[in-house]
């Protein structure tokens, strides 16, 4: 079992807190000066407080805020070597939160489906402590990256769900506007998605074979996807990608120009 506490409650850190109490293996913290904020996850942990103090008491401490408020909130806590802080902080580089605190420093780019235990998360660091690993593990999937390659997995996996939840809207919208009902069209498109997502995540056959075992010869799908690869849409989706990446590489440099 790991002490955690979630320094900012809103809605990845609630997210974090609500995925963690569904294990029911951690005892988890929420701070956040905001009462309202609190009371929302308030079911979801052991604890909750707006005195940061009580909050740094834990193995692993989560600093869930803006990127432009992490120095702030992360010099104001007085944490030991033995501890561990996680930010969460889109652009900010673990060495500019070293300076500001003795702890163990990882940097984490998770989403919001930690919620639901289906977490797509990358993380970065010079050590990243077992009581971290089993944290992101609980709540979903992770993997481990340079630092140098966060941009990019803030742009596909942070970003990342907004795109998808685009994605199924269109296919939801699809069939809505071809007679079916908008909560049958809406089942049906996210379902397909999370399974078509589980798959390639089981699977050992990459994303080609796993489109061609789709795509029987003169069927339906195979009409359906010739109009994809005709179309841009690829191309839309790494435009959406790259521009993600671009401002998470912004708000790096604007640490770095401090």
């Amino acid at each position: 079992m790991v002490r955690a506490s979630v320094i900012g409650c809103g809605n990845m850190g609630s997210a974090l807190i609500r995925g963690l109490s569904r294990t029911g293996e951690h005892t988890v913290i929420a701070c956040d000066v905001d009462q309202a904020a609190l009371e929302a996850v308030s079911d979801d942990c052991a604890e909750t407080t707006t005195d940061p103090a009580v909050a740094t008491e834990a193995d692993v401490v989560v600093v869930a805020v803006k990127p432009g408020l992490v120095v702030d909130v992360v010099s104001d806590l007085d944490l030991s070597p033995e501890q561990t802080l996680v930010s969460i902080a889109a652009g900010v580089p673990t060495s500019t939160l070293a300076e500001y605190t003795d702890a163990t420093v990882v940097r984490i780019m998770p989403n919001l489906a930690a919620e639901t235990g289906n977490m797509a998360a990358a993380a970065t660091g010079a050590e990243i402590p077992d009581e971290v690993r089993t944290l992101l593990d609980d709540v979903g999937e992770f993997v481990e990256v340079e630092e140098t390659q966060m941009d990019i997995a803030t742009a596909v996996n942070g970003s990342g769900p907004a795109f998808v939840f685009y994605l199924i809207g269109a296919m939801r919208d699809a069939g809505v506007d071809a007679g079916l009902e908008p909560d049958d069209a809406a089942v049906l498109a996210a379902q397909t998605f999370k399974g078509a997502a589980e798959t390639v995540l089981r699977s050992e056959r990459d994303i080609d074979e796993l489109i061609d075992a789709v795509c029987s010869p003169k069927g339906t799908t195979i009409e359906g996807m010739e109009v994809l690869w005709e179309s841009t849409a690829d191309e839309a989706v790494a435009e959406a990608v790259s521009a993600a990446e671009e401002r998470s590489a912004e708000l790096a440099r604007e640490f770095d120009d401090d």
